[in-house]
């Protein structure tokens, strides 16, 4: 399934390298072109119900969210997923060693095997990199704003990330159940990484949590605006870990109670860059059935 976006050159050129690939090693293949992101899910259920069916596999050629819809997917029906990278950052991609052009990933799919791989869940919603609720999703949604009109590329991302910390911020009041423990909490922001590369990249001691079976948590104590422009820069040059101002952990699982507006049911959560509503409360942690991507033999294990 390639997501195509606004049917960019770019796109079609991807699409007719996978099809040149497939063709060639006379794989046989469909490849379905979604061009609305909120078509995105629907589409991927329907691929992985037919690859389930017939003994095959589906493959995601788009960015993290795209890859998400989906893992979501294929995690759901058990049949295998495949990658071929077509994002910005694609930190799941980097991660196991999946190659970034699109000929090379395409051709690397001719001798994957399926590799369980380990996935995070928040009420049941698979996330592959990361989950967050607070400040996290509030920048997820600029980002995608100022994408729109600026383009796609990593200056564009830190600048209007720049310009959401510099707006006012609600502090959230949590519940937090881990490991026999309760206890509440103040943060502008609560983030769940299940990718090591993106926790090494920030400088979190807690980035070999995921060799260990486990998820990382990070909390951001109460801080004015320029506080979080100063711990952005932090995680940019690779030292969050060392702020004091820094809460950073790993679990299993943990249950997690917003304190929300009277009538209100669900929470703000952002998943592998896509934000959406999810009744509370919210309960994070490594879904008991592993993922099966599709990986070369010769691939390296992850970094």
């Amino acid at each position: 399934m390639l997501n195509a976006g606004s049917g960019s050159q770019a796109c079609q050129e991807a699409h007719g390298t996978i099809a040149r690939v497939l063709g060639a090693a006379g794989r046989r293949h469909d490849i379905d072109t979604v061009r609305r992101g909120a078509d995105i899910p629907i589409a991927a259920r329907r691929a992985a119900a037919r690859a389930k069916s017939e003994g095959g596999a589906v493959v995601a050629a788009g960015g993290d969210g795209t890859i998400n819809a989906v893992a979501q997917a294929a995690h759901d029906v058990g049949c295998p997923i495949g990658v071929v990278p077509q994002g910005t950052f694609n930190y799941f991609s980097r991660t196991h060693h999946i190659p970034l052009e699109t000929e090379a990933s395409t051709r690397a799919l001719l001798t994957a095997k399926p590799t369980p791989v380990q996935v995070g869940e928040v009420n049941g919603r698979l996330f592959l990199v990361n989950a967050s609720l607070g400040l996290y999703p509030d920048l997820l949604e600029d980002r995608e704003k100022f994408k729109s009109r600026f383009g796609r590329n990593r200056v564009i991302a830190l600048f209007s990330a720049l310009v959401t910390i510099a707006r006012e911020h609600r502090q959230l009041r949590l519940r937090i159940e881990s490991g026999g423990q309760v206890r509440d909490v103040r943060t502008s922001t609560l983030f769940v990484g299940n990718n090591r590369l993106q926790l090494q990249q920030v400088g979190l001691p807690e980035a070999r949590a995921i060799e260990r079976g486990r998820v990382a948590g990070v909390m951001l104590k109460p801080v004015g605006n320029l506080a979080l422009l100063g711990l952005l820069l932090r995680g940019a040059m690779g030292s969050l870990g060392e702020d004091e101002r820094v809460e950073s952990f790993e679990f299993e699982r943990m249950t997690v109670s917003p304190w929300l507006p009277y009538g209100m049911r669900r929470a703000k959560v952002a998943a592998d860059g896509e934000v959406s509503w999810l009744r509370s409360p919210l309960t994070f942690g490594v879904s008991p059935e592993p993922l099966y991507l599709l990986k070369a033999p010769d691939a390296a294990a992850p970094v």
